[in-house]
């Protein structure tokens, strides 16, 4: 990766922001990329802990504290441990960055240090897990968990910004002691113009699932549910786009069960979006996870609903945000597979209906989700935050 920020530094305008997130970067976080590809008027760093195998990245905006080997490692835990990171924080200062927004409340905390060091505002993006998770469950899984919790208050006192996806998010932080006057919903948006229906395509009686298969995300139930429609319906198949934990399980579960099905694991975004054209709804019945894992939002949902597709799913975390309830699908309470298989088999007999939440759908998301509007929005916050800075140090 980079030696150098030469092509950064050649940079006089705009201002730089460090988009930091401690592994660069997983292939299910593309809303990191997204984010810094938005910006109009900064442009973004991305810099992390180390590198991971997923979303590529600009090399010549990218920077790590790990770059491999024994070395890298005992530099990434002395950066974790102390906050020691003298090549970053040298190469960041070269380039002057104005403010870090880190994502995740993970690493929000290791970024704190890196913040202080360079005199600059701390934003941190809570997205679900980082805000949901039990202290008691999770504390003591990763260093960055247990990192996170001894350095929460501190994170409270000391950065600028907490930004959460949804009205639910900011209900868990401040739940956690954080400072309600720190907390701001900001909802993220899609490319409306990517995310777009193709009408020369034909939709096909299939009911889609997109997402890692965890127990969160409710496949099974939704397996079950199928299981009762295919009674109904048997040309309806179900589609399960992901990979996870319990892939062998839900193949199990779905091979006894269903009469048609398929697992197409893990897709890029491209091939997702296909399936979201020809498919008739999508369901991503979510629940509420033991350790206390709940979703942020669930931009599925709004990416889908742009694409025409009505969602039946359930009231969960902050998914009755991403979606009209009667509107633009269904909500049913978590794990009720039998509610679940009368709301898709409602949508499937009633084309009227259907019709109405496709319509719907796409309106609520260009009023909401617009991402040129959600990005000039992020960007009056980042104004915001810089302004308050220069305040208290003019002071």
């Amino acid at each position: 990766m980079i030696q150098s920020f030469d092509e950064v530094r050649s940079i006089t305008s705009p201002e730089k922001v460090i988009i930091f997130s401690s592994l660069l970067l997983p292939p299910s976080q593309t809303f990191v990329k997204g984010l810094g590809e938005q910006l109009e008027n900064f442009a973004p760093l991305y810099v992390g802990s180390r590198f991971t195998p997923g979303l590529s990245l600009p090399p010549e905006m990218t920077l790590v504290v790990n770059r491999g080997g024994l070395r890298g490692s005992v530099a990434e835990l002395g950066f974790k441990l102390w906050g020691i990171a003298p090549n970053l924080v040298r190469q960041l200062q070269e380039v002057n960055p104005v403010l870090i927004n880190a994502q995740f409340g993970l690493s929000g905390a290791l970024a704190l240090p890196l913040a202080k060091k360079l005199q600059i505002p701390l934003i941190v993006h809570f997205r679900g897990a980082d805000a949901t998770v039990k202290a008691e469950v999770s504390r003591y899984t990763s260093l960055n968990h247990w990192l996170f919790f001894r350095r929460m208050k501190a994170l409270q006192e000391e950065a600028a910004l907490f930004i959460a996806v949804s009205e639910f998010i900011k209900g868990k932080l401040l739940e956690l002691g954080f400072p309600e006057e720190k907390v701001i919903v900001h909802y993220e948006g899609i490319d409306l113009e990517q995310f777009k229906p193709d009408s020369q395509i034909r939709r096909e009686p299939i009911v889609l699932f997109v997402g890692r298969l965890t127990e969160k995300k409710g496949c099974g139930d939704l397996i079950r549910a199928m299981a009762r429609v295919q009674a109904v319906i048997p040309d309806l198949e179900l589609v399960v786009l992901g990979d996870g934990p319990l892939l062998t399980e839900l193949k199990t579960q779905a091979s006894q069960q269903l009469r048609r099905y398929q697992f197409l694991g893990m897709q890029p975004p491209e091939v997702v979006q296909k399936w979201m054209n020809k498919a008739y709804l999508l369901c991503n019945p979510s629940i509420k996870a033991p350790n206390g894992d709940s979703e942020g939002l669930g931009m599925v949902f709004v990416e889908a609903q742009a694409m025409g597709l009505p969602v039946v799913s359930t009231r969960h975390g902050g998914i009755p945000e991403a979606m009209q309830e009667g509107k633009t699908g269904f909500l049913v309470p978590e794990r009720d597979w039998e509610q679940l298989s009368e709301s898709i088999l409602k949508l499937f007999t009633e084309p009227i209906l259907w019709q109405h939440f496709t319509e719907n759908a796409q309106s609520f998301v260009h009023s909401k989700f617009d991402r040129r509007k959600q990005s000039q929005g992020l960007e009056e916050i980042y104004h915001t935050v810089l302004r308050q800075h220069q305040f208290f140090k003019d002071v």
